[in-house]
């Protein structure tokens, strides 16, 4: 930079400096090899400056900061991540063996692009869609997850109260840290007709399956939902190195990742014991000393579940009756011919068999085999609400999720799943907007097609 004395101050040539002319009492810029400006100029100058130069407000709240700069789902897992201790995300992001299913859930959805069609006057938008009979603002339904309360002390609860405020299904899994009731409550407290469904693992002791049943009738659950994927635990690897157990275990490795993760350790430690709250006193496991997951699944869940067993589940439970985990055509015909109300189709987020099909294709093969017979659900890899509208116009009634709202209660709580929710919905009026769909009942198969692939 080389600097010379003028009439005008001390000018800076090359990099542009401010100058004062002595002359004139201004003070001028002088941009990169330029003369000095008058004052009128610079007026001009710091005009336009305050114009652009608007700062925003100080948001003091950690967690609406954290939201104020998320974008995606991506976005709520990488937070998720940062905020977690290890184990307990690779729990939630993790799936079986070399997790190939996992990746194909997701990608399934990107192989399929839309035929957008354009001047259909989309300028009010109706989401509605009706699930098991009932209307609901969007065909989307929340899948079980186990143990909430690993990602945020209020666990299942704050799932419930989000999914009320939304007008939507959350299913409860058996393998929840809040109890059945705990979540009837909470989601009432928000919505006068919260829709609250029990999913159910299949136990050796018929009756604690029994009475947990009874408690979800009495709690005013509207549906069961049976998985029955799970005769014995699929290999996950990220579970298996880490050694994980339920609850987490206190050791050195835990120590170390605590101190790194300081605000989940002390919501941790502050919170009541963790324990499989459904089954508190029943006699299993309940979660008061650490188990392996595995270990715990081989020895309680029946093997010998078959075909006969929904009919025994038809005979106690006289509400409507979903399966899930259907991965092929000819289960599906035999699902529908079951007599139950809905199948979806889902592998466990790629938890249980790796490279089982992934659910999205095989929304089409399964409602052309059943017709409308029963509802159909796609379960696995949505995480956007064009994914939604993907599996709607497949042939899907609702789409499910699992990970995508669990990602959003370990990044940012109740509000998290609030956060997540409102994006979906928000996705799938965009996307209609877009391909001309202005109600459910436009989405058809005539606005997607699989995406040609270059050889």
């Amino acid at each position: 930079m080389m600097a010379h004395r003028s009439p005008v101050g001390l000018v800076f040539i090359g990099d542009g400096s401010f100058a004062a002319d002595t002359t004139n009492a201004t003070l001028r810029y002088l941009p990169p090899g330029v003369g000095s400006v008058d004052g009128t100029t610079l007026g001009r100058m710091l005009e336009t400056l305050r114009s652009v130069l608007q700062f925003r407000e100080i948001q003091l709240d950690p967690v609406e900061r954290r939201l104020a700069r998320t974008a995606n789902v991506d976005d709520l897992r990488a937070m998720a991540k940062r905020r977690l201790p290890g184990g307990v995300f690779d729990y939630i992001d993790g799936a079986a063996e070399d997790e190939r299913t996992l990746v194909r859930n997701s990608a399934g959805f990107a192989d399929i692009e839309f035929v957008p069609r354009v001047l259909r006057d989309v300028s009010a938008i109706d989401t509605t869609a009706t699930v098991l009979g009932r209307a609901t603002p969007l065909p989307l339904i929340l899948s079980p997850t186990g143990f909430g309360r690993i990602a945020d002390p209020q666990g299942e609860l704050a799932v419930a109260r989000a999914a009320g405020r939304a007008g939507l299904p959350y299913t409860l899994s058996t393998m929840s840290t809040r109890s059945i009731e705990e979540v009837a409550a909470a989601g009432s407290s928000v919505a006068e007709n919260a829709r609250h469904w029990f999913q159910v693992y299949v136990w050796k002791d018929r009756g604690l399956v029994r009475e947990l049943l009874d408690r979800a009738r009495a709690a005013g659950y509207e549906s069961i939902m049976i998985t029955v994927d799970t005769a014995v635990l699929g290999r996950r690897e990220r579970d298996v190195r880490r050694g994980f157990t339920l609850p987490p275990k206190i050791g050195l490795d835990t120590i170390v990742d605590g101190a790194i993760h300081p605000s989940w350790t002390w919501a941790f430690v502050r919170a009541d014991p963790i324990r499989f709250a459904n089954v508190v006193g029943s006699g299993t496991d309940d979660g008061s000393s650490a188990i392996d997951l595995a270990s715990h699944v081989n020895a309680q869940f029946d093997q010998a579940l078959s075909w006969a067993d929904i009919d025994w589940f038809r005979s106690i439970w006289d509400g409507p009756i979903v399966i899930k985990g259907i991965q092929c055509v000819d289960d599906a015909r035999l699902a529908a011919e079951s007599g139950v109300q809905a199948i979806a189709l889902s592998n466990h987020g790629g938890r249980q068999l790796d490279s089982a099909p992934s659910p999205i294709e095989l929304v089409a093969p399964v409602r052309d085999a059943i017709g409308d017979v029963v509802e159909l659900y796609c379960d696995g890899g949505v995480r956007r609400g064009s994914d939604i509208v993907k599996a709607v116009a497949l042939g899907a009634d609702a789409a499910m999720i699992g990970r995508a709202y669990f990602y959003a209660l370990g990044a940012a709580g109740e509000r998290g799943v609030d956060w997540v929710l409102d994006f979906l919905d928000a996705g799938v009026r965009q996307t209609m907007a877009l391909i001309g769909a202005k109600t459910i009942k436009d989405i058809g198969p005539d606005l997607v097609r699989l995406r040609h692939r270059a050889p």
